[in-house]
């Protein structure tokens, strides 16, 4: 009878072999989840606009948008997205900002596109920027939320971000929760649900609205007015060629990730401290009866 004989080194070998395998079906399992991570916008992102006065420095670890009299500039992700949660770390505009927006977002393509924003209002020196909030779903918006930042935003980085499942939208400062956007369907409101998104940001011109209705003109002698991007990180599903890289089987934490009670309580704490606007309480603006979303409590 035959003896199949393996040498040490052989075995050992063979022992390697095994691992490394291991390590590239656990590597290719998750492909498609974690997509940025943080460490290169030129993996990351495309510039999309500004004849130049978008830059990556530091090879590709930092990206800053600039704006002039002439043109404001603006960046992309490469990928689609279907659900995700999404972080940028982000250094405002310093200084005399008024009329300047400096914005990060997601959107989908088409008339009736789904949108997620964070909008950036310039301000006077020395006054707050306000953080302004919009829901887009199928083409409509119309639900701005604004808020007071209980922090200098152009003084250090900060991280924003957007939880995007099929359950709500949460926009997040610093890990904590600033506002939530319910999927209330079976009320017969509009969810973001039915289209990918990319991931946009762009700093722009608004001193027509942007500062306190547009009283407040840029000051273009401050110019060019610059902000500061870095680590990107999206933790989501890449659509691709009309198909999800997740599956039924996926179990992400963010895909069904609540706000628990904890959350929902330091969410009123921060709204009833720092809320400039909310569309809710803005009868004059809807007449005919507000939102049917804002007549819902929310536990």
């Amino acid at each position: 009878m035959a003896v199949l004989s393996i040498s040490s080194s052989s075995h050992s070998k063979f022992f390697v072999l095994i691992i490394f395998l291991t390590y590239i079906i656990s590597l290719s399992s998750n492909i498609g989840h974690v997509i940025a991570a943080g460490n290169n916008f030129y993996q990351d992102v495309d510039i999309t606009w500004g004849g130049g006065r978008a830059k990556l420095l530091n090879q590709g670890k930092v990206l800053t948008l600039s704006l002039d009299q002439v043109s404001g500039s603006g960046f992309r992700s490469k990928n689609e997205f279907f659900y995700g949660k999404f972080d940028m770390k982000l250094k405002l505009v310093p200084g005399n900002s008024a009329g300047i927006v400096t914005a990060y977002y997601l959107r989908s393509e088409g008339s009736t596109w789904d949108e997620l924003d964070f909008e950036f209002l310039g301000n006077l020196s020395g006054e707050p920027y306000i953080v302004h909030t919009n829901v887009y779903s199928q083409g409509k918006g119309d639900r701005e939320m604004q808020f007071y930042l209980w922090f200098d935003p152009t003084a250090k980085f900060h991280t924003y971000s957007i939880l995007w499942n099929p359950g709500h939208v949460v926009f997040s400062v610093d890990r904590k929760p600033i506002r939530e956007f319910k999927n209330l369907e079976p009320l017969g409101v509009p969810y973001p649900k039915s289209q990918p998104m990319r991931m946009y940001s762009s700093l722009w011109n608004a001193e027509d609205w942007a500062t306190r209705g547009g009283l407040v003109k840029t000051n273009w002698s401050q110019a060019p007015f610059t902000a500061t991007f870095r680590e990107f990180k999206a933790d989501a599903c890449v659509w691709s060629n009309g198909v999800s890289s997740c599956n039924s089987s996926d179990h992400r934490d963010w895909l069904s990730q609540q706000l628990d009670s904890s959350s929902q309580k330091r969410l009123k704490w921060f709204q009833n401290k720092y809320m400039v606007y909310n569309y809710c309480r803005d009868t004059k603006r809807f007449p005919q009866g507000l939102p049917s979303e804002c007549n819902v409590t929310i536990k």
